[in-house]
């Protein structure tokens, strides 16, 4: 169960990061901001873990210093870049362009994971000449995704919106805009991983992690939103699809998705939560061309293929990592925590 409830966990978070994907992108189109959604969907999330905070397990709860307050509030930052960026991301491209492009997260974390000397590479070994190896073919599934549009496969068949900038955010130009703010995105995601990891062994207490995450996003997009919109009426909530957007965003994507990616990095640690990036694919295609009339074009198709093909060479070498672990009897620690706990 240690094994297999990670993986379950994992699952669902992906799904929900998808489904808030589409909602988004259909709220958006119905001319809902961007950034407000980030704004209020954080919101949200905090008031929902706020009683939750207040009255259960107050007494279990580590003390909370200054040093860890910063480090949440780190937390935040990228996981509040991550949201932005993401939200342009698909304003301009697609959710099914999206959940690709956050394939690239596995080979932002290892990369990060090197530099920040959580990760150990030995050059002469094949696991870590396949993490290496996939890591090139996935940004280089990238550069494939972003750069090159390609026919259409599966044709425009539901128009959510008869917006005059619909041309527009179908042009090559703007498909290159989103891939770019998406694989920013994905090396947030990573920052956000690698942050989590720290975050957890110095203060072990998920709902807390996560409640003061959900807040310091919130003052944050806000204050960023506040210069960057400056149409008032943007503000208001409306019962609209922007309002259910919200309300999946704030309860199902933040509370649920937070909370279990935060679990699962603490006993599987960062880089296995990474590698489930590539389920989100399939459900993003199948429901963004049923229900929202997306295109799937084949650039989409080979450079999501490429870094399929990238991110399960990096999976194929942390498991004979691991496999080369158990077979020299050393106690099996998952990545980015063991050199944690060594620093």
């Amino acid at each position: 169960m240690d094994k297999f409830l990670p993986f379950i966990g994992m699952v669902v978070a992906i799904m929900a990061l998808t489904g808030s994907m589409i909602l988004n992108k259909a709220a958006m189109s119905k001319g809902t901001n961007e950034y407000i959604i980030v704004v209020y969907a954080n919101a949200l999330s905090a008031l929902i873990l706020l009683p939750y905070i207040l009255i259960f397990h107050r007494s279990e709860r580590p003390p909370l210093t200054l040093s860890i307050l910063c480090r949440i509030f780190m937390l935040a930052l990228f996981g509040c870049s991550s949201q932005i960026f993401g939200n342009i991301g698909i304003a301009y491209s697609s959710p099914t362009l999206a959940t690709a492009m956050l394939n690239l997260t596995p080979a932002f974390t290892f990369v990060l994971a090197i530099i920040f000397r959580m990760e150990k590479v030995n050059w002469r070994s094949s696991s870590s000449q396949a993490k290496i190896c996939g890591t090139v073919v996935s940004i280089t599934g990238a550069f494939v995704v972003t750069f090159y549009k390609g026919l259409q496969i599966i044709q425009q068949s539901i128009s959510l919106s008869n917006s005059p900038n619909q041309l527009l955010f179908s042009s090559q130009s703007n498909w290159i805009l989103g891939g770019l703010f998406l694989a920013a995105e994905a090396f947030s995601t990573s920052l956000w991983f690698i942050m989590q990891a720290f975050v957890v062994q110095k203060y072990p207490a998920v709902v807390f992690i996560v409640f003061y995450q959900c807040l310091f996003t919130t003052i944050q997009s806000a204050a960023f939103t506040l210069v960057a919109v400056r149409d008032a009426s943007a503000w208001e909530l409306r019962l609209d699809m922007g309002l259910i957007a919200i309300l999946y965003a704030g309860i199902v994507s933040s509370v649920l998705r937070y909370s279990l990616v935060t679990w699962c990095v603490w006993k599987a640690g960062a880089f296995f939560c990474s590698m489930f990036k590539p389920l989100g694919i399939i459900f993003s295609v199948i429901v963004g061309v049923t229900f929202l009339g997306d295109s799937v074009y084949l650039g989409s198709l080979i450079g999501a293929l490429i870094i399929v093909i990238g991110f399960y060479a990096m999976m194929w070498g942390k498991a004979t990592e691991e496999e080369l672990v158990e077979s020299l009897g050393q106690n099996k620690v998952p990545l980015l925590q063991n050199n944690i706990q060594e620093q």
